[in-house]
């Protein structure tokens, strides 16, 4: 089982509003509800300024209902004001009723909430506020042990001292987010983690521009969303099969080439695989430029890094 908590606040009682954050918190939440294929894959919260009054009492709440109880993924989204407090040392969360630092919900309080949910496997924090990235700094250690307890993530728009930005009714992360999972950050098995997700974006924002955070304590990522491989898995496991080692050249010839009198269908099947993973960056020709050219003047095609490590993967039975 899998739910997630969203949360957007554009309005507040005494402190600038927003525009960005409703809308925000809505598409993350309709996009994590299901896989590309329509499969479901959250089971979803959502609480936005539009419809309620998101004080700090009941936004405490609400993430302390969210990591509670015996699930596979607890996922928490906040998309508002955020600040670090000096006075304090802490960064916080800004919710609508907020007049002073004490209103605030703070950071290090909702990753030990996380960190005491020993019965949920993975718990992701996503974080579209200004002056996130505070969030687990090495200030935040409590008795010699770090914040980040076990089975956490945590990613937010910006560093603690950074402004998270709006943009097309949109916060410039959340934005980015939403291409990544909608496949942007997808692998070749059409799995979208949070750190593919993370790299999206991070390779999307310029220099000079915010820079996003991540931060994490786990064995092996969660996907949160699968989208269509961009190889079916079927062509992956028959990778072992063609190329017995991951140094082995597959011997091509005329006869897997469809435009050729010599042609083999039997043959020209198994090209057509090689070629999508040529496209992939899987397989790459032998002293030839293309894969057609390997063919037709019987060289032969070879497993790249990132092909040996799907071999690999195929070998173990991972897919």
């Amino acid at each position: 089982m899998r739910k997630g908590l969203f949360i957007g606040i554009n309005h507040y009682n005494h402190v600038t509003p927003l525009s960005g954050c409703n809308n925000d918190a809505m598409a993350m939440a309709s996009l994590l509800e299901r896989h590309a294929s329509g499969r479901p894959n959250f089971s979803n919260k959502i609480m936005t300024s539009a419809e309620e009054t998101l004080t700090g009492r009941l936004l405490k709440q609400s993430i302390q209902e969210l990591f509670s109880g015996d699930c596979d993924v607890a996922l928490l989204y906040f998309a508002g004001h955020g600040q670090f407090d000096t006075s304090i040392d802490e960064g916080l969360l800004i919710p609508q009723d907020f007049e002073r630092s004490d209103d605030g919900i703070r950071i290090s309080d909702i990753l030990l909430w996380a960190s005491n949910a020993t019965q949920i496997k993975n718990k992701i924090i996503i974080l579209d506020c200004c002056e996130a990235g505070a969030a687990a700094d090495v200030r935040g250690l409590r008795g010699g042990s770090s914040m980040i307890g076990e089975g956490l993530t945590i990613l937010t728009a910006c560093k603690k001292e950074q402004p998270a930005m709006e943009r097309a009714g949109h916060g410039v992360f959340t934005g980015l987010l939403l291409q990544a999972l909608h496949g942007g950050a997808a692998n070749v098995l059409g799995k979208v983690t949070p750190g593919s997700v993370y790299s999206f974006v991070d390779n999307a924002l310029g220099a000079w521009e915010q820079r996003p955070v991540f931060k994490t304590n786990v064995s092996q990522f969660v996907a949160l969303r699968e989208v269509a491989p961009l190889i079916a898995e079927d062509t992956l496991r028959k990778l072992p099969h063609w190329f017995p080692e991951a140094s082995f050249v597959f011997p091509l010839d005329p006869s897997f080439e469809p435009t050729e009198t010599a042609y083999s269908p039997e043959n020209g099947d198994i090209f057509a695989q090689l070629q999508k993973c040529n496209r992939h960056s899987l397989i790459e020709p032998v002293d030839a430029e293309h894969m057609y050219y390997a063919a037709i003047h019987s060289t032969g095609c070879r497993l790249t890094a990132l092909g040996a490590y799907y071999r690999e993967l195929a070998i173990k039975g991972h897919f």
